[in-house]
This record gives C-alpha cells, sequence and structure tokens, in this order.
C-alpha cells in the first residue's frame, strides 16, 4: 500500500496489542483481504473507552486504516455486523486456546500477506471454541488445516512409497520430508492408521486418536517453526501441572491442549 493511501472498511481480527506512547496502542491485526499488519491507535487509551473496548483479540471487527501496511493508522473500527447479537471474544475456559491460535499465525504467517482463507480458517475455530466445550478438537483442525494452507499440508489418506491407501488396522512412522511410512508394529513412535484417517475425516473425539493427532500435529509444527518456541505451551503446561497438583473438586481454566 501505497504512504497516505486509505484502505476502507474490511474484515479483521486483532492478533495482539501493546501500549505505544502515552496514550495509543500498536495493534497486530489479521485483515481478510490484507493479511497481518501493524496498526496504530491513537488516543485508544484516554478518555474514549469505546474504541478500546472493541479492539481486543477474538472480536470480529471492521477497520479502516490510511499509510502503509507496517506503519499504518487506524482511522475507524466497528463490530462486524451480524444477523443476531453482536459477537464477543471468547470464554474464559477458551481463552488460552485462542491466544495460542494467535501466536501460531503471528509465527507462521508473512506479514500484508493476504490469505482469505487463513482468515476465514480462523473466524470458524474462534466460533467452535465459543460453543465446543473440549478445546483440542477444534485446535487439532485448526493446526491441520492451517499447516495446509500454508504449503506445509500433510498427506493423511496414502502411504508415502507406495501410494497405497492407509490402513485402519497399521501403523505409520512420520518422515518431515517424506510423509507416512508403514512400519511392522506400533510403538511409541508409530501413528495408528486409524487415527491418521479419522484426523483426515475431522473426527477427533476419540482419546487415541486426539492423543495420536496432538502428538503428530506437534511434530509438523516444530518442523514449520524452525526452532521458534510457543510461549503459549509453556503456559498450557504449567495450568496443567497447577491443575494436576490441587486437591479433588478445585476447578481450572481451560488449557490450550497443544
Amino acid at each position: 500500500m501505497a504512504r497516505g493511501r486509505r484502505v476502507g472498511l474490511t474484515p479483521v481480527f486483532v492478533l495482539h496489542h501493546r501500549p505505544w506512547r502515552d496514550t495509543s496502542r500498536m495493534l497486530e491485526v489479521l485483515s481478510r483481504e490484507h493479511g497481518r499488519l501493524t496498526l496504530f491507535a491513537r488516543g485508544v487509551r484516554g478518555p474514549r473507552p469505546r474504541s478500546a473496548s472493541l479492539l481486543q483479540p477474538f472480536t470480529p471487527l471492521l477497520a479502516a486504516w490510511t499509510g502503509a501496511g507496517d506503519a499504518a493508522q487506524l482511522a475507524q473500527v466497528e463490530p462486524m455486523p451480524t444477523d443476531g447479537p453482536a459477537i464477543a471474544g471468547l470464554p474464559a475456559p477458551a481463552l488460552l486456546s485462542g491466544w495460542y491460535l494467535n501466536e501460531l499465525l503471528l509465527k507462521l504467517t508473512l506479514r500484508v500477506d493476504p490469505q482469505p482463507a487463513v482468515f476465514d480458517l480462523y473466524a470458524a475455530t474462534l466460533d467452535r471454541l465459543r460453543v465446543e466445550a473440549a478445546p483440542a478438537p477444534a485446535l487439532r483442525g485448526f493446526e491441520r488445516d492451517l499447516l495446509g494452507l500454508l504449503g506445509y499440508g500433510l498427506e493423511l489418506r496414502h502411504e508415502a512409497r507406495s501410494g497405497a491407501p492407509l490402513r485402519a488396522d497399521a501403523y505409520y512412522h512420520f518422515h518431515l520430508d517424506l510423509g507416512f511410512v508403514e512400519t511392522p508394529s506400533g510403538g511409541e513412535a508409530a501413528y495408528a492408521g486409524r487415527s491418521l484417517l479419522a484426523l483426515a475425516a475431522d473426527d477427533l473425539q476419540e482419546t487415541a486418536v486426539l492423543e495420536d493427532a496432538r502428538r503428530l500435529m506437534r511434530a509438523a509444527l516444530d518442523h514449520a517453526l524452525e526452532g521458534r518456541e510457543l510461549r503459549t505451551r509453556a503456559v498450557a503446561r504449567a495450568v496443567t501441572r497447577r491443575a494436576a497438583a490441587r486437591p479433588a473438586g478445585e476447578g481450572d481454566g481451560g488449557g490450550a491442549g497443544a
């Protein structure tokens, strides 16, 4: 975008924000039509609470701005129109999962690289997190589809060397640069064929299938991240340890399942 150009109202989500100068904020946003970019929101930490209350993560917004992609100034923001009540953020048990999605987008997407399908996937996953009691199936589906959209997709239906369809009763080793290779028996490093086929079909309700999907997506994401750490994983582990140490009956917030 050329400096001074105005971009009209377009769908966005705030992925991250931090203070900037005395009364402003620096926003990292995901735009459906313009990709991920930084916007400077002036005066939103002063006596104008309406904009400040809108500029929160996980809330679908329409935003307009002026200027270049990495130094643009927010000009207008309003809630995304809906047929029913306005869509709010995430419920408390899903917040860590939402931050996990945001961190993946911040680390894996390029700046000012429009990817409408990534935006739509993110919006649909937030909708799932708002209504589903367990976040893990939604997170595994998001990871699988995000990797596919960014060029890291996994072939979950065919064996890498022979091209034969994966068999539900077989076991496979995962090779990052090759795919799935059948192995004579299971083991800690193997994946059940039925789990891989279930992940491909987005049928992620069984505990064993979810665990295989978690291990697989962790390996594939680590490869795509090229050694970059995810802070939300460390937070999720801390939450899990704290919950395990509490006496039975004491609750805790939801984890990312990452």
